[in-house]
């Protein structure tokens, strides 16, 4: 509903600049409330990131190392989608074990141990997989003409079908956000803390990094609940009503 009253402002302001209408009745229209930080991100389980892991590093086609190697970055580091797709050769440090990550969002870089999973993965796609180019990114579509993916978006059609191979199916997102929240809540129930979340996802504010404190529902439903009932706000209530609903 949110999305179709800003649609339908958008259109009847057209209609008010272009004169097809003598007032602007884009005023008119009431959208519903929605609070900040209101909903629950999705995620996929430790669990369910295991088996999509096991299930695609079997297929040891060209198209399977990538896609493996893509995975292992989503789970290790939480990368976005659109950081993976600009991730480029001279950004993987190897005699120093390093990985330089230009976050998209943010513009900010961040360097990285170069864990031995994702590293063991890019190399294997290298030497096995990858096509013979003067392409300086690191992950290539698969198919002549050989070059690199156009943005982030572009890797959901490819992760959505490993999840699916792996027959998994999360609520929710099914790209490679929901890799990204599983990250998080990984690191948050290993006791590491805010700073260092936000470090490893590239957040600039510790606000954005605390939205994924929602994501540890199985910790939060231990807390008795009428402690939530001494909140403030009736949103936040209601969203902590709806994580200790099984």
């Amino acid at each position: 509903m949110k999305s179709i009253t800003t649609k339908l402002r958008s259109f009847l302001r057209h209609l008010h600049v272009a004169g097809r209408t003598s007032r602007d009745l884009s005023t008119a229209v009431i959208g519903p409330t929605l609070n900040a930080l209101e909903g629950i991100p999705s995620a996929l389980r430790a669990a369910d990131v295991t088996k999509v892991l096991q299930v695609t590093r079997r297929d040891r086609t060209p198209i399977g190392r990538r896609d493996y190697a893509i995975l292992a970055l989503l789970s290790d580091y939480g990368m976005r989608a659109g950081e993976i797709t600009s991730l480029r050769l001279e950004d993987i440090d190897w005699k120093g074990s390093r990985l330089h990550i230009r976050h998209s969002k943010t513009g900010a870089t961040s360097e990285l141990p170069l864990l031995r999973v994702p590293g063991d993965a890019i190399l294997d796609y290298l030497r096995e997989g990858r096509p013979e180019t003067a392409l300086r990114e690191v992950f290539l579509r698969s198919r002549a003409p050989y070059r690199a993916f156009r943005c982030g978006s572009t890797l959901y059609t490819p992760i959505r079908r490993r999840l699916a191979a792996a027959e998994i199916s999360p609520p929710g997102r099914k790209g490679p956000h929901a890799f990204r929240h599983a990250r998080a809540v990984s690191l948050l129930r290993s006791s590491v803390s805010l700073k260092v979340i936000g470090d490893v996802l590239g957040h600039r504010s510790l606000d954005s990094t605390a939205a994924y404190l929602k994501l540890a529902t199985e910790d939060l439903r231990v807390v008795p609940p009428r402690i939530f009932e001494l909140l403030p706000s009736k949103s936040l209530r209601r969203c902590c009503h709806e994580i200790l609903t099984p």
